[in-house]
């Protein structure tokens, strides 16, 4: 079985570089981008199992990047990740194919049970 390839996408780099070495030992291969710009060239350039994707980064928002992979065909599998509380966020991502919507702060645990749960089994 291969490791699952993992884009994140989010502008706190400090939550990246912790989430980035969770993710690393627990076997995944991760990705990142600290905007939508960024997030949406390397979905572009790059094949991904899942992206955790901000709501809130420069350039492009989240919901954007979202847009773009549902209007492109992008076959990715993502998790909305926000400190923004709110239904009409949570109900456009299910919408757009989010997979799952986690509000920040989040712990490790429970991001990694997500991705679990969201990944598909081999």
């Amino acid at each position: 079985m291969s490791a699952a390839k993992i884009l994140f996408a989010d502008d706190d780099g400090a939550l990246r570089e912790v989430v980035r070495n969770q993710l690393v030992e627990n076997g995944y291969l991760v990705d990142e981008a600290d905007d939508g710009e960024k997030t949406v060239e390397m979905l572009r350039g790059g094949s991904y199992d899942l992206l955790l994707l901000d709501i809130n980064m420069p350039g492009k928002s989240g919901i954007d990047v979202l847009k773009f992979i549902k209007e492109e065909g992008v076959n990715c599998r993502v998790i909305m990740l926000t400190g923004r509380v709110g239904f009409s966020i949570a109900t456009e991502s299910i919408k757009l194919g989010a997979a799952e919507y986690i509000t920040k702060p989040f712990t490790l645990e429970y991001l990694l049970s997500s991705i679990e749960r969201v990944l598909p089994k081999e």
